[in-house]
């Protein structure tokens, strides 16, 4: 009898135990750029309980022999969401996810794509990137914004393999070009072309139709990085955040030009030693003030900037 009460205790706690995550509802669209490519555009604005984290993009590439992902987006109910997306377009198996880099709303989809077996690949110098303090902090903070997609069963995963630098492959006749393009927005961008369709996936060295997050970036660095993306001379650009541009140029020009402004505006106070707020509010935002994510994004930048400028000036 006790035998029995316990099974019936242990069904009645399985629809708990196994409860899944909260599936994604927002609205994802995958957009053909060529006769390879595609990418699901974000939402403007920052993370929310409203887009669901959904506000980056990702892409994914279909060959004769598997398909590769750029990118997983913020939770893994986005993640499930992406590959759906992907399952009505072609069968063939999802061999490869490359992530441009570690920030919570490019990488926290990971474990939906292990799972169907991908290998994942990531600059070397991401190694570490989920073992930090600030990414146990990151992930308490999301946690509590975009519960119930973000949750406990969310795991940081580390890549499979890290590539040490640029790198070139082929995978079902289609050529990929991926490069390391930081430190930029991160230490460890990485950007990858599609030869045959000319699309340039560039991660979150392109933000277009809202405020670049630049934070504490090395924006000398991201500008010159800039210039490698311009050497692709691509096709089709498709941005971290907004959406896919046919004037790539234009755009990568736009985020080159806001980071000077920043360094600008911020690098005479910091020298100057004018401080910080009033320097912010000496400053001409009107250019930015109306695009999407200003107000998260331009405060804490130029604040970042002002901090980075600073330690420039003593260099």
């Amino acid at each position: 009898m006790q035998r029995i009460l316990f099974a019936l205790l242990c069904l009645a706690l399985l629809p708990a135990a196994w409860a899944k995550t909260e599936p994604a509802t927002v609205p994802m669209q995958a957009v053909r750029l060529g006769s390879h490519s595609y990418f699901v555009q974000g939402l403007p604005g920052a993370a929310s309980s409203e887009n669901q984290g959904f506000m980056s993009n990702a892409g994914f590439v279909v060959t004769d022999d598997g398909v590769v992902v750029f990118d997983a987006l913020a939770s893994p109910p986005l993640a499930e969401k992406l590959v759906s997306l992907i399952r009505k377009i072609t069968d063939q198996p999802i061999k490869r996810v490359i992530v441009s880099h570690y920030h919570a709303d490019h990488f926290y989809g990971l474990q939906v794509f292990r799972a169907l077996g991908a290998e994942i690949w990531a600059h070397r110098l991401a190694e570490g990137a989920t073992r930090t303090e600030e990414a146990a902090l990151r992930l308490a903070q999301r946690k509590e914004a975009l519960f119930p997609w973000v949750d406990d069963d969310t795991q940081l995963l580390e890549a499979d393999r890290f590539l040490e630098d640029e790198m070139d492959f082929e995978l079902g006749g289609v050529e990929f070009a991926l490069r390391h393009v930081g430190p930029a927005h991160s230490n460890e961008d990485l950007a990858m072309l599609v030869k045959q369709d000319g699309v340039l996936y560039a991660g979150d060295l392109v933000f277009r139709g809202r405020v670049p997050f630049v934070g504490d970036a090395d924006s000398r660095a991201w500008i010159a990085a800039l210039d490698k993306l311009i050497a692709f001379d691509p096709k089709v650009l498709v941005p971290g955040h907004g959406a896919s541009s046919n004037t790539p140029l234009s755009d990568l020009v736009f985020t080159r030009d806001y980071l000077q402004y920043l360094r600008d505006q911020m690098g005479p106070a910091a020298r100057k030693l004018v401080p910080f707020e009033e320097a912010y509010e000496q400053t001409d935002w009107s250019k930015y003030r109306d695009m999407p994510a200003f107000d998260e994004a331009t405060r804490i930048n130029a604040y970042n900037q002002y901090l980075r400028l600073e330690q420039e000036s003593g260099e």
